[in-house]
C-alpha cells in the first residue's frame, strides 16, 4: 500500500493524539488522555484520528468485517470452498451470529459506530477550516454507513445511534435503550451518509500518499451496492420497481463519477491484484492497504493472504482457500459457453482445464498448471496421488486445487508473510456488474448487455458474434440468472458468492449438495521411470491422456458424517436472530418475526 499517511501513522496515532501540540499546552493538559480541542485543533492531527477509524472499518481480505458471521472467510459459506460450518449444518441458533455486539467493546459494530460519531461530533465543534473539515466528514460518514449497512444486511433493521451516547450514570443508561428501526429507515440513513460522503469528497485524491482515501466514487459505488442488496429479494421479495429504480441510478451515478476521474477496467484481469498495479490502479475503487514492513517495525500491516493461500511445500505457504470441484465446473469455455454447451470447444472431464475462459487460468491451480512462484517463471505444480500418497511434499491439497489469485509470483519463498498486496473491496468489475443488474432489474436489458460485454472482453473470452457467448435474446430473469453467473466467475473468492445467493434467497440451491475436490491418480502402468523427474518438460494433455485417471470425492467438512443429508441452509437465516444477551441489556430490542419475535425486517 502506497497511501503512507494511513499505513504508516496507524501504528501510533492513539499515542501521537496525548503529545500533538505545542509545549506550552502539553505543559497544561493531562497527559494521559488526548483532549478533543487537541485532537480537532487541526487537520494534520484530526486526520491521525480519521487513521484509527480507517484501520478499525476497512476490511480484511475476502471482505471480512469483524465479529460474529462478518468475521468467517463467505467462500466457504458457498461451493467456492468447502469449510464445515453452523450455517450449512443448518445448525444456527439464536446466538450464533454476534455482529450485533452483545457487550460494551470499542471493537464491535456498535463501538465502531460510537467512535465515528464521536469523530463527527469533534469536527462540528473544530476550528480547521471548511473544505477540508467537510472532507474528513465525509470518509467519516461512509465508515458509518459501512458499519450499518453491514449489520443490516446481516439482521435487517437496527437501532440508528447518530450521536456520542452518554457513558456514565442511570439516566445515560436509560437513555441507551433505543428500539430497531425500520430497514426502510436504516437503509434511508445509510443512503443519506454517503450521499454527504460524495459531495464531500474529492473524485480522486493527489499525491501517493492519499493511495487509498475514500472517494466520491468509491462512496457512489458503496450506495449503488448498498440499494442493490435493498432491490434484491431478500429484501424486496415483491420486486418493488422503484427499489431497482433507485439501485440502478445509484449505479449510473457511480460509474459515471468513477469514469470522470480516471477510474475504469484494468487491462489485465490477474495483474491488476499485484504491487505494481497499486497506486493508481483503474480498478481499484476501495482498498485496504497492506505493506510489506518486517514484524516489529512501526507501522507494519503485511497482507496474510498471500501467505496462507500458496502451497505449503513452495515455502512459507499454508495452502488454505482451495478451491472446490464445483466452482472448477463452473467457468465457461473459451468461447464464453457453459461447458457441455459449447460446439467449438467441447468439454471433458479427462481435459477439464483445456480451453477455458482464460480467467480460468488465472484463477485457478491444478495438477500440471504453469504457475509462476518463488521468481520461476517455468515452476509447475503437481497435485496427483502415486497410489494413495500425494506427490506435494507436505500439506496436500484435498480438492486438487490452490487459488491462484492475487498471489504475487515475484514473492521469494520464506517472505511471503511480508507480501504487501492491497484488498480491493470494490472493484470497477463490480461497478459495472452492479450496473448490469440493476438495469436488469428495471428491464432495461441493453444496458444489462453492455455491461456483461465489457467484463467478458476484458476476460479475454472470444467476442465471437459480439456477444461473447451471452446468449441472445434473454428475458429479465434470464438476464439476471447470467449476471449471477458472471459475478461467480469474475469476482470468485472476493467474498461476493455468499452474500449474492443470501440476497437473490438461494442459498436453498445448494440444499443436498457435498462439495467435491477432484482426484488425480498416476496410472499403475505404463508409466516412464524418469516420469518425475521429466514431467515439467511433457506436453500437459499427453500427460493427462496417457498417465492419469480423474475421479471425484466429497471433501472434508462436508461427508455424510458432518452433512447427513448434504447442506442444509435454513429459511430463517435471511435475517439472522438478534442474540439473547443483546435483548437482555436492552429491552426495547424486538426478535426477527422468523425466529420467535414481531420484528418485520422486510418494513
Amino acid at each position: 500500500m502506497k497511501f503512507t499517511r494511513l499505513a504508516a501513522l496507524l501504528a501510533f496515532s492513539a499515542s501521537a493524539l496525548t503529545i500533538a501540540g505545542c509545549k506550552d499546552t502539553l505543559d497544561k493538559i493531562n497527559q494521559s488522555a488526548a483532549s478533543e480541542e487537541l485532537v480537532f485543533q487541526n487537520e494534520t492531527i484530526a486526520f491521525l484520528n480519521l487513521s484509527y477509524i480507517y484501520d478499525q472499518n476497512l476490511p480484511g481480505w475476502f471482505g471480512v468485517t469483524g465479529a460474529g458471521l462478518g468475521n468467517v472467510n463467505p467462500s466457504g459459506l458457498s461451493e467456492e470452498a468447502a469449510s464445515d460450518n453452523d450455517y450449512l449444518r443448518g445448525t444456527v441458533t439464536q446466538n450464533t451470529v454476534t455482529d450485533f455486539g452483545v457487550a460494551l467493546a470499542a471493537n464491535n459494530n456498535y463501538g465502531k459506530i460510537r467512535t465515528i460519531n464521536m469523530f463527527i461530533q469533534g469536527l462540528g465543534r473544530s476550528p480547521i477550516p471548511t473544505q477540508p473539515r467537510n472532507q474528513l466528514k465525509g470518509e467519516a460518514l461512509f465508515f458509518r454507513a459501512y458499519r450499518y449497512f453491514d449489520l443490516v444486511r446481516v439482521y435487517g433493521g437496527v437501532p440508528l445511534v447518530l450521536t456520542p451516547q452518554n457513558a456514565v450514570g442511570p439516566e445515560a443508561r436509560e437513555a441507551a435503550y433505543l428500539p430497531r428501526n425500520t430497514t426502510t429507515e436504516c437503509f434511508n440513513q445509510i443512503t443519506a451518509d454517503l450521499d454527504s460522503a460524495i459531495a464531500y469528497l474529492p473524485g480522486k485524491w493527489s499525491g501517493n500518499s492519499n493511495w487509498g482515501r475514500i472517494t466520491s466514487g468509491a462512496a457512489a459505488a458503496f450506495k449503488a451496492r448498498a440499494l442493490l442488496f435493498a432491490a434484491s429479494p431478500q429484501f424486496n421479495p415483491s420486486d418493488d420497481a422503484g427499489k431497482w429504480q433507485k439501485a440502478f441510478a445509484a449505479s449510473q451515478q457511480a460509474r459515471t463519477l468513477l469514469s470522470t476521474n480516471g477510474f475504469g477496467l484494468h487491462p489485465s484481469f490477474d495483474q491488476l491484484w499485484l504491487p505494481t498495479s497499486e497506486v493508481n490502479n483503474p480498478e481499484a475503487v476501495l482498498v485496504t492497504g497492506y505493506n510489506t514492513g518486517a514484524a516489529g517495525t512501526q507501522g507494519v500491516k503485511n497482507n496474510q493472504y498471500d501467505n496462507s493461500t500458496r502451497p505449503a511445500y513452495t515455502g512459507t505457504g499454508g495452502g488454505s482457500n482451495r478451491p472446490t470441484w464445483d466452482l472448477v465446473k463452473a467457468f465457461p469455455m473459451l468461447d464464453g459457453k457453459k461447458p457441455g454447451e459449447s460446439t467449438k470447444y467441447p468439454y471433458t472431464l479427462q481435459k477439464f482445464y483445456k480451453n477455458r475462459d482464460p480467467r480460468f487460468d488465472k484463477t485457478i491451480a491444478y495438477n500440471g498448471a504453469t504457475w509462476p512462484l518463488n521468481g520461476n517463471a517455468n515452476f509447475k505444480i503437481w497435485t496427483y496421488l502415486r497410489g494413495t500418497t500425494s506427490v506435494e511434499p507436505s500439506g496436500a491439497t484435498p480438492s486438487g486445487f490452490y487459488l491462484r489469485k492475487a498471489i504475487n509470483p515475484t514473492v521469494p519463498a520464506n517472505t511471503a508473510n511480508l507480501v504487501g498486496t492491497d484488498w480491493i473491496e470494490i472493484r470497477y468489475a463490480e461497478v459495472l456488474l452492479n450496473l448490469a443488474e440493476a438495469a436488469c432489474g428495471v428491464n432495461n436489458l441493453t444496458e444489462a448487455y453492455a455491461q456483461l460485454r465489457a467484463i467478458r472482453a476484458r476476460a479475454g473470452i472470444e467476442a465471437g458474434g459480439g456477444d461473447y457467448g451471452l446468449q441472445t435474446g434473454m428475458n429479465r430473469a434470464q438476464m439476471f440468472e447470467a449476471i449471477l453467473y458472471e459475478r461467480q466467475i469474475e469476482l470468485a473468492f472476493e467474498g461476493k458468492r455468499f452474500w449474492d445467493l443470501r440476497r437473490w434467497r438461494k442459498m436453498e440451491s445448494l440444499n443436498g449438495k457435498r462439495r467435491e475436490g477432484l482426484v488425480v491418480t498416476l496410472k499403475t502402468t505404463g508409466i516412464p521411470s524418469d516420469f518425475a523427474t521429466n514431467r515439467d518438460n511433457l506436453n500437459i494433455d499427453f500427460v493427462y491422456d496417457n498417465y492419469f485417471t480423474l475421479s471425484t470425492k466429497v471433501l472434508d467438512g462436508t461427508t455424510a458424517a458432518a452433512y447427513p443429508q448434504g447442506i442444509q441452509w435454513k429459511p430463517e437465516y435471511y435475517f439472522f436472530a438478534i442474540p439473547q444477551q443483546a435483548i437482555d441489556n436492552n429491552p426495547l430490542l424486538i426478535q426477527n418475526n422468523t425466529w420467535g419475535g414481531a420484528f418485520d425486517p422486510l418494513q
